[in-house]
């Protein structure tokens, strides 16, 4: 018998994950969803752990896609789902009981495709849950709507109005150490510049110098973080430098960018002097 959610007559949902060599928090993810999922999709971006082999035996069906980024891995992932409602989970994180019994008692409601409903999200860092959370878009139907191209923090394309709230929160276990909490934030701030970068965004040193400081304050007084201790001090301080990062590094890409600019002017200038000379 299907661990999953049987009941008839009612919207199905494809729970989609994206995977990439995290054996040991996937299948509380995925547990997390059987609740309320129809069927759950992992797209694996070539773990070289045992990721593809734990999914298979929780049941869920596992395509290996070399990984083309968070966007477009989403997006594959939606595409290879039975369903079209569409719950979208990372390996880091765990459905709540609360979260996936409102999730289940929504799914006889799902009657308008252009409807996406969001969660609250709450992370984790130093073994304490951080601030207020966040709410994100997590269900969608694919006919309608579907992921808008970005290199990083990518999100379903749906208009504001158009969002649903549900009750409940999903746990993301994010942390694992400081050393990986700097990997990360150093991977994505240069997928976040090089975004900026291409969609045509000038560098601005207001921004700079502004931003950093409006994070910090913001995740540590307005969110609460101060009440954390030291691992409030320390997220609201990393969010600080996150911002820095990202101008920084739009700044220096700018500035090459300049120069191959340059270098491919210079011969053209030579070749036009020369035939001036002559």
């Amino acid at each position: 018998m299907s661990h999953y959610s049987d009941a008839v007559g009612e919207n199905r949902i494809s729970v989609v994950i994206i995977a990439q060599d995290d054996e040991t928090r996937i299948a509380s993810a995925i547990a997390s969803c059987k609740p309320f999922a129809d069927e759950i999709v992992v797209i694996d971006g070539g773990s070289k752990d045992g990721t593809v082999r734990v999914a298979e035996q929780l049941g869920c069906k596992v395509y290996v896609n070399a990984w083309p980024g968070y966007a477009k891995q989403r997006i594959y992932g939606s595409d290879q789902a039975t369903f079209d409602w569409i719950f979208v989970i990372d390996t880091d994180e765990v459905v709540s009981e609360p979260l996936a019994a409102s999730i289940q008692k929504l799914k006889s409601d799902l009657s308008n495709p252009s409807k996406a409903y969001a969660v609250l999200r709450i992370g984790d860092f130093l073994g304490r849950w951080m601030g207020k959370g966040e709410k994100l878009v997590r269900l969608y139907n694919r006919t309608e709507i579907q992921y808008r191209e970005s290199l990083v923090h990518e999100t379903p394309d749906v208009a504001s109005e158009n969002i649903v709230y549900v009750p409940g929160v999903l746990w993301h276990y994010g942390f694992r150490s400081i050393h990986d909490h700097i990997q990360r934030f150093n991977k994505y701030t240069d997928l976040e510049a090089e975004g900026a970068v291409a969609a045509g965004k000038r560098f601005s040193l207001l921004r700079m110098i502004v931003r950093p400081p409006l994070r910090f304050v913001q995740k540590y007084i307005v969110h609460g973080l101060y009440k954390k201790g030291i691992p409030g001090l320390a997220v609201s301080l990393f969010w600080g430098i996150y911002e820095f990062l990202v101008c920084m590094k739009q700044y220096e890409l700018g500035l090459a960018r300049k120069r191959v600019k340059k270098s491919q002017e210079e011969p053209i200038k030579e070749g036009k002097a020369y035939a001036t000379l002559q």
